[in-house]
């Protein structure tokens, strides 16, 4: 496997490089942007570590959206100090496929890539269509034909999930593992709670009827237009 870690710090790109090199992966690195994108037109990577802090004109999330916009579909796993709420919203929504704070321990970036790894390269669409309903991560907008969907942010997050995965019957359980994060300890309830806020907002663009519930199962998005 090979890896582009894109950071200036030499003493972190160092680490990287050796702890990633003790996992069996080679390991290229840039230190900002332009030799970033000098290393991915020239090498086929399997995945990308980019920090968010690149000097220069370009951030990492910056040089996301262009790897992106440019049609590289590489896992890539952005790497920060700022770890607020609308730091994580900004990575993810310029293509980033998942998100670490600094610091770290090296096992959970390991890790981490080879969750992405198994996921493999595949196409990611800007915006998500199903049916009449379509919902652009970006601007966080969500429309029902021409008519705009106002949302929350957890209603958009769910939203967002079912429209990854439309037909298929989703489990409590499953949502929660996507749409809640991982330090959330209460029930599946909240599921159940969120999905009729979802539904009264669809209902006032007359499509409330887009989730069906599969008694005992969970729920499914279906596709209208």
């Amino acid at each position: 496997m090979k890896v582009l870690v894109i950071e200036d710090d030499v003493r972190m790109a160092g680490l990287l490089r050796r702890g990633l090199g003790q996992e069996g992966w080679a390991v290229d690195v840039a230190v900002d942007a332009a030799e970033a994108r000098h290393a991915v037109g020239s090498t086929p990577y399997d995945a990308v570590v980019c920090d968010v802090g690149l000097p220069g004109d370009a951030s990492g999330v910056d040089w996301c959206r262009w790897f992106r916009a440019e049609g590289y579909w590489t896992p890539l796993l952005m790497l920060t100090a700022r770890t607020g709420v609308g730091d994580r919203i900004a990575g993810l929504d310029s293509g980033a496929d998942d998100y670490l704070g600094k610091p770290f321990a090296f096992g959970e970036l390991a890790a981490r890539l080879r969750s992405l790894l198994r996921r493999g390269a595949t196409a990611r669409p800007t915006s998500l269509e199903v049916g009449a309903l379509r919902l652009d991560p970006a601007e966080h907008r969500v429309r029902w034909h021409d008519r705009l969907v106002e949302l929350s942010p957890r209603e958009f997050a769910l939203l967002d999930y079912f429209m990854r995965r439309p037909g298929d019957v989703l489990s409590r359980s499953d949502i929660l593992d996507h749409v809640w994060d991982y330090a959330y300890d209460g029930t599946s309830n909240v599921v159940d709670v969120y999905v009729r806020y979802l539904r009264n907002r669809l209902a006032e663009v007359d499509a409330g009827d887009l989730i069906e519930t599969v008694r005992g199962v969970g729920y499914r998005l279906t596709a209208r237009t």
